[in-house]
């Protein structure tokens, strides 16, 4: 099994929602079918920025769990950005996912 981390920019909060529930929701998200690794919050030049380490079978497999994780995070704040990347050795390399 592969690392993976997927790293969302979070936006203004939806209505309803509060900041101490977005990365939790991010976890949880990615937690439902796979094991995660670690998860933070970071300030990115001046914007929020959620990371979630996770481990999963291949590219494909990680897409799914990286979109579920979007999605839960888009349920509370708008999503700025988003990134996927592999682990190999020290480096991460881009996970190419629209959508």
């Amino acid at each position: 099994m592969d690392s993976y981390r997927v790293a969302l920019g979070v936006g203004p909060l939806l209505p309803g929602s509060r900041p101490d529930d977005v990365l939790p929701a991010a976890a949880s998200a990615a937690r439902a079918t796979t094991t995660v690794e670690s998860f933070d919050v970071a300030i990115v030049r001046g914007r929020a920025r959620i990371n979630v380490r996770f481990v999963a079978r291949g590219n494909d497999e990680a897409v799914v769990i990286a979109s579920r994780v979007h999605a839960a995070v888009g349920e509370l704040a708008d999503v700025t950005d988003s990134d996927l990347a592999r682990r190999s050795g020290p480096r991460w390399h881009p996970v190419f996912w629209s959508l």
